[in-house]
């Protein structure tokens, strides 16, 4: 049996465009409406088996892995071989030329406001859909499948052996139409027989409030079209969601960082903070400490199931001067003297959830 790459003309990486493009030029040249020659219809009936097996991602695999096989590279499974020995697997009957479509998957990316409030985008997708020319039969001219005279409508063909064991009769898909029990004798030019073509199409996707990284949205039907018009499968949209400049994402909960002078911790102060909702006032109480938090509730992340919004968390950092004029310096002296302050003198601090907390997850 002739190798299907070898009948195409192309190499054995060659993507699917690459295959549909190769037998769509060879099926242009052969059709029997453009060369009635009877060498011609054979070998534009080997160029279509060939194009049912490589056309088809599933097909195409299972051939590749059984394609040295004795079994003439059809992709037989274990079933198939013992089949060919012991006789089993009679009247499985024709394979169906509708089958349902495989699902699709893109993403999107969304930033931290769309992400939190939910949103609305129009989408490119490019997939395979049904085709208009023959509306997913696979023939020209409004024609129909017709029976395979090999298998006469079977989809398989049986023969009978002798053996060590005795008489074995084998069953095999039938070679004249790949099993399907019918043969399309003028495919569609459109869609070279397959029911379905490439298009992209602006699909509308609807972005709950909620989402984060990693969430799909579900869009039953809208998948690709099964071969021979089959059924859509789903599409499935992924969401990516692109950092913040100044927020960050935990969960529900939203955290910033608000720098804040010394002078400022130690007398207190009323800073704007950056939210979802525009800036916002935050109480800066006197005595404040670097890396103290300050709870804003419900202004973090939309909850994706039941609604309510998580919390903002503004962490301070104190910021300590580290240039001082001499004026400056004799000011902060005096301050330290009035206090009582000593020169070198520290205090240890026991680590009471704080910063060694965070430092080592205790």
């Amino acid at each position: 049996m002739s190798d299907h790459y070898s009948v195409l003309g192309v190499e054995r990486d060659a993507n699917q465009d690459d295959i549909k493009k190769a037998y769509r030029k060879l099926a242009r040249e052969l059709h029997p409406d453009v060369n009635p020659d009877p060498h011609t219809q054979e070998r534009f009936k080997e160029v279509t088996a060939a194009y049912e097996v490589l056309g088809d991602p599933q097909k195409r695999q299972n051939y590749d892995m059984g394609g040295n096989s004795q079994f003439g590279g059809q992709g037989f499974g274990f079933g198939d071989i013992m089949d060919a020995f012991f006789g089993g697997g009679g009247n499985r009957g024709p394979r169906p030329r509708m089958r349902a479509g495989q699902d699709a998957l893109i993403r999107i990316e969304v930033d931290l406001n769309e992400a939190c409030f939910g949103t609305e985008r129009e989408i490119g997708v490019e997939s395979a859909v049904l085709c208009t020319k023959c509306h997913g039969t696979g023939c020209a001219d409004d024609a129909k499948p017709q029976v395979c005279q090999t298998c006469k409508g079977r989809g398989e063909t049986q023969q009978v052996t002798r053996s060590f064991i005795g008489q074995v009769m084998t069953s095999r898909p039938c070679a004249n139409c790949q099993g399907y029990g019918s043969v399309i004798a003028n495919p569609c030019r459109e869609c070279a027989g397959d029911g379905r073509v490439r298009s992209r199409q602006n699909i509308s996707v609807k972005i709950p409030a909620g989402v984060e990284t990693g969430n799909r949205i579900q869009m039953s039907g809208r998948g690709e079209v099964g071969p021979g018009g089959g059924p859509a499968g789903d599409l499935y949209v992924e969401i990516v969601q692109s950092p913040h400049e100044f927020l960050v994402r935990e969960g529900n909960t939203l955290h910033v960082a608000l720098g804040i002078t010394m002078s400022a911790a130690a007398l207190g102060t009323t800073l704007n903070v950056e939210t979802l909702d525009g800036p916002m006032p935050v109480v800066i109480k006197p005595g404040t400490q670097s890396g103290a938090t300050v709870p804003i509730k419900g202004k973090g992340v939309t909850h994706l199931r039941g609604g309510g919004r998580g919390d903002l968390i503004v962490h301070v950092e104190v910021h300590t001067p580290t240039k001082l004029n001499k004026e400056q310096e004799e000011l902060l002296a005096a301050f330290a003297k009035s206090r009582g302050e000593k020169d070198g003198e520290s205090q240890m601090q026991r680590h009471d959830g704080g910063f060694f907390s965070k430092l080592f997850g205790r």
